[in-house]
């Protein structure tokens, strides 16, 4: 694996190699899996705030700054990142989360990671330093490189720097507790969140039931809670650190098959019931997204054929040796053009 300390160095590398992909924590192991011939460049001495303006709610950061540091920074001025960045605590970049296009259960209402980052800086596969977007948070000029670049792997160019825009803290939150007897209960239940007056900000779906989390003024909350807890079978917790584990995704083992599935409500009860059938679990973050994952993974080829069936895709985020995509996934035509145009002798990603 080669370490780089410089832009200028990672660039070398990628004009000197056949095949490079860049990492960053290693977090998600199966990503960076790649096959000998591929080059392996930690980012991880790319490091650092390059930029923090509290009162214009951004910063710039190279990509592989800890989203610890990030988080502690913004934390010290009162500000956040309301889409609960996956994995802080076990040491995760601000580039390995973009490249995997990763969000938490805070997604549910305000938008994941796409809706927040502003502007990159990244090398193509010739080594050309390129950037997208813009430092300003109201910026609608030309194609969306940031957004595209979001679940990207690398494939289209090396991150080394990235801008977001963050929001204020809000002062207090308050975890509710819905049972559910199923997924399509579940989804009823987000459905009916989603187009509530409440404004839940996170929801989180376990198979046994949704965890739901306000935040705001306490005075606000407590009177949001009375009219919750009047209209749902809700029962309000006193224990707010559970976001902390499911950020931290220990409903699941170091070990093991662990697979990232976008889904939409209407497809939540199918997903469950085809994984039910082959005894693999489901948990489910921000309404949107499902985690599938079982100890074996052997179970990968199992989960191929069931997302098949249900016409849905799904990115390996651990498993050695499991296969990295599953079920429907493609490549757009509009991808694989920009794919020649930003790495046309195809050195990028595994």
């Amino acid at each position: 694996m080669k370490t780089p300390s410089t832009v200028a160095e990672v660039a070398d590398i990628i004009r000197s190699s056949k095949r490079v992909l860049a990492v960053g924590a290693q977090t998600k192991p199966r990503l960076s899996q790649v096959p000998d011939e591929v080059t392996l460049i930690s980012m991880r001495n790319l490091s650092g705030i390059v930029e923090y303006d509290p009162g214009e709610f951004t910063f710039t950061a190279f990509a592989g700054t800890p989203l610890r540091e990030i988080v502690a920074t913004l934390a010290a001025q009162g500000q956040y990142l309301p889409f609960d960045p996956p994995l802080v605590e076990s040491g995760a970049t601000i580039g390995g989360t973009v490249a995997a296009g990763l969000s938490g259960p805070g997604r549910f209402r305000y938008g994941g990671l796409r809706d927040f980052i502003l502007a990159v800086r990244f090398l193509d596969g010739n080594g050309t330093q390129l950037r997208g977007g813009a430092k300003v948070v109201k910026n609608a000029a030309g194609f969306d490189i940031p957004k595209f670049l979001v679940g990207s792997l690398g494939r289209f160019g090396v991150l080394t720097e990235v801008t977001f825009k963050v929001f204020p803290c809000p002062p207090a939150l308050m975890t509710f507790e819905i049972p559910c007897a199923n997924a399509a209960e579940a989804a009823a239940h987000i459905a009916k969140a989603a187009s509530g007056r409440w404004e839940f900000d996170a929801l989180d779906y376990d198979g046994t039931r949704i965890l739901a989390r306000l935040r705001g003024p306490q005075e606000a909350l407590d009177l949001l809670a009375a009219d919750i807890l009047n209209c749902w079978p809700a029962a309000k917790r006193a224990d707010n650190a559970v976001w902390d584990g499911i950020r931290e995704w220990r409903f699941v083992g170091a070990d093991g098959l662990l697979v990232k599935i976008p889904v939409t409500l209407r497809k939540l009860p199918a997903l469950e019931a085809i994984l039910q059938a082959r005894n693999m679990a489901l948990h489910v973050v921000g309404g949107s997204v499902a985690y599938a994952y079982h100890s074996n993974v052997s179970y990968s080829e199992t989960l191929n054929e069931a997302l098949v069936e249900v016409s849905l895709g799904g990115l390996t985020l651990r498993g050695f040796g499991a296969r990295l995509c599953h079920g429907d996934s493609h490549h757009s035509a509009v991808a694989q053009s920009l794919k020649l145009a930003f790495d046309p002798c195809h050195r990028l990603g595994a």
